[in-house]
């Protein structure tokens, strides 16, 4: 293997770590709503909706670096990872803390019990929208023949993520919250990554110039 072919490999497994760790930090603070104003209109959304379009940026990269094979294992080995973490969570909750303990179960089951319940909501929506997001980037770049690179960019992401807060919203908050609540979240959510996307543009065209400068 060629040194440039090494430094490939390496940027491949540092981009599906970085995108893993950003999957499981949004699945840990999601249960925080907050409002994000950013000028012209001001965002209520679950704070795990932050970190979230870096996950699409990311896998928009894999697929024009490395193909849409390579981009799907990091998407499953995301799932995987996201399924540990819940494991990990549910373990966790089974042990009785101490007397003493700075957390206790009471502050553990408030923070992490519906952890579980997002988790669960956001794996069924994650493996659906990005497995969305990685074949339509392809359809784009083949439609395309290779150019365009902001096409197959914003195109794949604006349709994944509005099927990702669809069914986030939709799963955890069905019977729970009016049908015109949950429409302002899945706006809110959905106009908030479009606008990450259409940031993120500038940012994919750099890195792709240094990826392969």
């Amino acid at each position: 293997m060629s040194e440039k072919q090494q430094n490939a490999e390496r940027l491949y497994y540092l981009l599906g770590a970085l995108f893993i760790a950003a999957l499981i930090t949004c699945n840990l603070i999601a249960n925080k709503f907050v409002t994000v104003d950013l000028g012209f209109k001001v965002f209520t959304i679950s704070a795990g909706v932050l970190p979230y379009p870096m996950t699409f940026l990311i896998t928009d990269i894999l697929s024009e670096l490395y193909g849409q094979k390579r981009t799907t294992q990091v998407v499953l080995s995301g799932l995987v990872a996201s399924i540990f973490v819940l494991f990990v969570l549910w373990l966790g909750a089974q042990f009785p803390a101490i007397e003493g303990s700075p957390v206790s179960d009471a502050t553990y089951n408030q923070v992490f019990q519906n952890a579980w319940r997002v988790i669960a909501a956001s794996m069924l929506a994650y493996i659906v929208a990005q497995l969305i997001d990685v074949r339509l980037f392809h359809f784009w770049k083949n439609l395309t023949g290779g150019k365009m690179l902001w096409v197959r960019n914003n195109f794949s992401t604006l349709v994944s993520q509005l099927v990702d807060t669809i069914l986030v919203v939709l799963v955890l908050f069905i019977g729970t919250l009016p049908w015109s609540t949950m429409g302002e979240y899945i706006w809110d959510g959905w106009l908030f990554k479009a606008t990450a996307a259409a940031i993120d543009t500038a940012a994919i065209y750099a890195f792709m110039w240094w990826a392969r400068g």
